[in-house]
């Protein structure tokens, strides 16, 4: 299906984006941030500063989730949250018009993907749901986000994936759940699930190393990921075990190496809730936050060593993206914002009215 497949929802939110403001940064202002949200009963995706403050607004047909980024030629796509059926891609700073990209035939988004170094193919991660397996849909960028074929990522369910420092590489957390848009975001699979980290040759398709968790912890769905200064691939889960139970949620893969797992005690654990919703890392590489809307904290890790190095409480907090050093900036599903450090967050006034989604990215 080509990109231009659009139903009349998407076409009149696009057509509404141009007459929005723009304005990216220069490079002595602030850092700028995207992320999709709910203001009123509109749904958006936004570039803000690091104050809140609007540069961009982005109409969207229904909730979106991340986004892949082409820091290089200014440009991102949003996607709609899984199972979606829409993405929208569109330049940051509001140059051009948007162009709608519809789901395949037989395929749905799961919400997040990455571009190429060079820009020309961007990667989303998708559903075969008939066959029961993952992909990442290759699409031209070059030629209107133009579908031209798809990897089998080796797993079910694919939800984050990352491009390699390599540029070659890509990675994906396979978490293991298996959906159908028929049934909305039901489950159907519990039972026999087999989440992994894999990693596929972009070029050839070629899965070149995967890994799975303990047989034990097969209900432990890796769904988030953030590459460390050191090129190591730090992990966050979802668990669909028990509630009563308490498996370390957050883990660290180091290539040709077996998946790391740490816990950061039971206050941590108790805290995070079984559910890691987001990660980001520090602009210094140092230091992994770790989000739960469910339990309300973010977690803050040595990205050297796996040790915990404290938590912060946020009601609802969800979005983390890098700021300086040790800082992340936080967003909620209740409209606030704040920039946080292991040991102290200060409040940031962000735009009035708004429910932040998941994920915040950094442009």
């Amino acid at each position: 299906m080509r990109s231009t497949a659009i139903d009349r929802r998407t076409f009149l939110a696009l057509a509404g984006a141009s007459l929005l403001p723009a304005r990216l940064a220069r490079a002595d202002e602030q850092a700028l941030f995207l992320g999709a949200r709910l203001n009123g009963d509109k749904f958006e995706a936004a570039v803000v500063d690091e104050a809140g403050a609007d540069r961009l607004v982005l109409p969207l047909e229904a909730r979106g989730h991340s986004f892949a980024i082409d820091l290089p030629r200014g440009r991102a796509v949003a996607f709609a949250r899984s199972p979606g059926r829409f993405a929208i891609a569109f330049d940051v700073a509001g140059r051009t018009e948007p162009v709608a990209i519809a789901a395949a035939p037989g395929r749905h988004f799961f919400g997040h993907g990455i571009f190429t170094p060079d820009g020309r193919m961007m990667l989303a991660t998708e559903s075969d749901y008939e066959g029961e397996r993952g992909v990442t849909g290759i699409y031209d960028a070059t030629d209107g986000f133009r579908r031209i074929g798809e990897l089998d990522t080796a797993g079910i369910g694919p939800h984050e994936v990352l491009l390699m420092p390599d540029g070659r590489t890509a990675c994906v957390a396979n978490g293991g759940i298996l959906t159908h848009p028929d049934y909305d975001r039901l489950k159907l699979n519990i039972d026999t699930m087999k989440p992994s980290i894999a990693y596929l040759d972009i070029a050839t398709g070629e899965v070149v190393e995967q890994v799975e968790l303990a047989p034990e912890l097969h209900k432990l769905s890796i769904r988030h990921m953030v590459l460390d200064a050191a090129g190591a691939v730090w992990f966050g889960c979802q668990y669909e075990g028990e509630p009563a139970d308490r498996p370390p949620l957050v883990g660290r893969h180091r290539r040709g190496r077996a998946p790391e797992l740490f816990t950061g005690g039971a206050g941590t654990l108790r805290g995070l809730d079984n559910y890691v919703g987001s990660m980001a890392i520090d602009r210094a590489g140092e230091v992994i936050a770790t989000s739960s809307p469910r339990g309300g904290i973010v977690a803050f890790w040595d990205a050297a060593t796996g040790r915990h190095l404290g938590d912060r409480s946020l009601a609802d907090v969800c979005g983390v993206a890098p700021l300086a050093k040790g800082h992340v900036l936080a967003t909620s599903g209740r409209g606030d914002m704040a920039d946080m450090t292991p040991d102290r967050q200060s409040p940031l006034t962000g735009p009035a009215g708004v429910q932040w989604d998941n994920h915040l990215r950094r442009l």
